[in-house]
């Protein structure tokens, strides 16, 4: 007797022993007959449609796998921000960057020729001064047209500009400098490398040519002088340039004229007008223009009317209404003039003065 799997009639003969069929070694899994492209239709099918006995089937679609097609989306992805950086930022270069200049400073007393001018009314003062037509505060610091340089964006070229607009009114228009102790408001916008300058200049003013505060910032003595009007006049320009392939300057000359009383009197007391032309060259790496601080390498001022006599290294000693200096200078020195004083002690021209 035949076994379980065995024909009926027993193994044909010739046939393989032990009923071996010589096709069972060939295994159709599932994937084998997903990819035919003949498919059997079933019974039912045949019977309802009338259909052939097979019907050939869509090939399968052949495509990279999932972690394939992630793989080639993430190198798209890194290639691209590469380029799309280097185009972003055109102009960076890596450079060893360069030793920051200690500030040269020169500050110039201009002493008045007579009496100093004054009137109860400050605007009075303004509109019989020179300063007639000059805007207020921060508005007489306006920022040029920028244009991008051989090696430096208009971006960078705005952040040079904007940082020495910053520096320039909070060291000569902020009132707690002007007339108080306050002065790191200041400080934060310099670069790293010249700050043990600057606060050696305040611990130990000295007039050295590099360590007078006068040179960093205007200020008065508050025992001594108080501001009359907060609307200081100001006018002036700001210009940039590329000195080299990673540095922009910027060159900065403005003259502002304050009104002020003693502090002493009360507000029916005269005022006068107190002039100070700043000229500041200032210099910007890479790192200056991402830190937004900038390094100060030249600072020029005349202020008048003060005394010769007066030292004007830590503090500026304005000669007040009806006031006369104890001693002159060699020549008659005017702050809104475009030339420069070459004197350390100058005489107040009198056409500087307002006219009352």
């Amino acid at each position: 007797m035949g076994g379980p799997g065995d024909p009926p009639e027993g193994t044909p003969e010739g046939g393989p022993v032990g009923g071996e069929d010589e096709y069972r070694s060939v295994v159709f899994d599932e994937s084998f007959v997903r990819a035919a492209r003949l498919q059997e239709y079933s019974a039912q099918e045949r019977m309802t449609d009338h259909a052939p006995a097979v019907r050939r089937r869509p090939p399968l679609r052949r495509g990279l796998s999932r972690q394939a097609l992630i793989l080639f989306l993430l190198i798209a992805l890194a290639f691209g921000t590469a380029i799309y950086m280097g185009v972003r930022h055109p102009y960076q270069t890596s450079a060893v960057r360069q030793p920051v200049e200690p500030l040269r400073m020169t500050v110039i007393p201009l002493a008045p020729q007579g009496k100093v001018p004054g009137h109860t009314d400050a605007e009075y003062l303004y509109g019989h001064s020179p300063a007639a037509q000059y805007r207020v505060g921060a508005e007489g610091i306006p920022l040029p047209a920028s244009r991008r340089t051989a090696h430096f964006s208009d971006s960078q070229v705005v952040s040079a500009l904007s940082t020495a607009k910053d520096y320039i009114v909070r060291s000569a228009l902020d009132p707690d400098v002007l007339v108080g102790d306050q002065f790191r408001a200041v400080r934060v916008l310099l670069d790293t490398d010249q700050l043990d300058q600057f606060d050696q200049s305040f611990a130990h003013p000295a007039a050295d040519g590099r360590h007078a505060p006068t040179g960093w910032l205007v200020r008065f003595d508050p025992a001594e002088t108080r501001l009359a009007d907060h609307r200081i006049r100001v006018q002036g320009s700001l210009q940039a340039a590329e000195t080299d392939s990673s540095t922009l300057e910027v060159t900065a000359d403005h003259t502002f004229v304050y009104a002020l009383r003693s502090a002493a009197a009360d507000a029916r007391a005269e005022v006068s007008l107190f002039t100070v032309r700043r000229e500041l060259h200032f210099r910007f790496d890479r790192d200056d223009l991402r830190m937004h601080t900038a390094q100060l390498v030249v600072s020029y001022v005349q202020a008048g009317p003060l005394s010769c006599a007066e030292d004007s290294t830590n503090r500026l000693h304005p000669l007040l209404a009806g006031e006369t200096a104890k001693a002159g200078g060699p020549a008659g020195t005017d702050p809104y003039a475009t030339g420069s004083a070459t004197a350390l002690c100058g005489s107040l021209a009198t056409g500087a003065q307002p006219k009352v």
